[in-house]
């Protein structure tokens, strides 16, 4: 795992970010998967900074992408047991809670572009959830037979 010391182009806003390898980090990228927390832009960059580098506790050193894979898998534990999927009725679940319509509790669910947009310029705090950390959806259960 390589952790970056990050920038937004956008709004100046610096955060880390956890990769599985500096291939990984320019791919999400690219992509424009790395989303700054602040603003939810995608132009977002490296910072200047010292490399930390540890010795390995037995010979030959953990796989990047094992490592990787465990952290998400907890992740994906956590926001399963922890959080309640409200599918595409994401950004009207979080408007909600953030005016004081609804009782605030941590949810994840689905947004279009355009909304994750919306919410950002009214100031509703929401942070797009990398697809590894993304649990199984369970099904709807008031469709079913």
């Amino acid at each position: 795992m390589i952790r970056y010391a990050l920038e937004c182009q956008d709004c100046d806003a610096t955060f880390d970010g956890w990769f599985a390898s500096s291939d990984g980090f320019d791919t999400q990228v690219e992509a424009g998967q790395v989303i700054c927390p602040s603003c939810s832009g995608t132009a977002v960059r490296k910072q200047v900074m010292a490399p930390s580098v540890r010795p390995s506790e037995k010979a030959g050193a953990s796989d990047p992408e094992k490592v990787f894979g465990k952290l998400a898998a907890k992740a994906r534990q956590h926001i399963a047991e922890n959080y309640d999927y409200v599918g595409d009725g994401f950004a009207e679940e979080a408007r909600s809670m953030f005016y004081g319509e609804r009782e605030h509790k941590p949810i994840w669910g689905e947004t279009t572009p355009e909304e994750r947009e919306a919410l950002r310029e009214e100031g509703v705090p929401a942070t797009p959830l990398h697809p590894a950390f993304a649990p199984k959806k369970q099904p709807d259960k008031s469709r079913l037979n």
